[in-house]
């Protein structure tokens, strides 16, 4: 595998990551096939809550700052003798986290990829963007474009 398909398989993972971290427990349950007709799960890494210290930047390019800590979860698995499957989100809820790993691994398995793609993560990345876009638009109408008058320059 040359260095070039490498890294774009590592992008694309990050961005199934991304979708899956973001999904809902109905979304997840919803879109994964019957776990009854997968390989025998192994739990690498139960799924454990832990804390995470959210960092922040004056204006997106300031100095780095401590807003908070906020819980996440994690977990790996592993299906079969297959890939291992991750995860990690923001919140406490354990089963959304093992799902998601569960379709991470899945993800990672050609016999089942194209479709997980196709019916799982491009509709939730779909139904991301909608949401995004119709929050931006929302505060769009509410923004203020402040400026200032410099004094002595001409």
């Amino acid at each position: 595998m040359t260095s070039e398909t490498l890294q774009e398989t590592h992008v694309t993972r990050q961005r199934w990551l991304a979708v899956l971290a973001r999904a809902s427990l109905p979304q997840l349950e919803a879109g994964l096939p019957s776990l009854e007709t997968l390989p025998a799960l192994t739990q690498v890494r139960p799924a454990e809550v832990g804390m995470v210290m959210l960092r922040g930047r004056i204006g997106g390019t300031g100095n780095p700052f401590n807003v908070g800590e906020a819980s996440v979860v994690r977990c790996a698995v592993r299906l079969g003798n297959g890939p291992l499957g991750v995860s990690y989100a923001l919140g406490r809820d354990k089963r959304r986290a093992e799902l998601a790993a569960v379709c991470d691994a899945l993800l990672q398995d050609p016999r089942h990829h194209d479709a997980l793609q196709r019916e799982l993560v491009q509709p939730i990345a779909n139904e991301l963007t909608r949401k995004r876009a119709q929050k931006n638009s929302d505060v769009s109408q509410s923004k203020v474009e402040f400026f200032t008058l410099v004094r002595g320059e001409a």
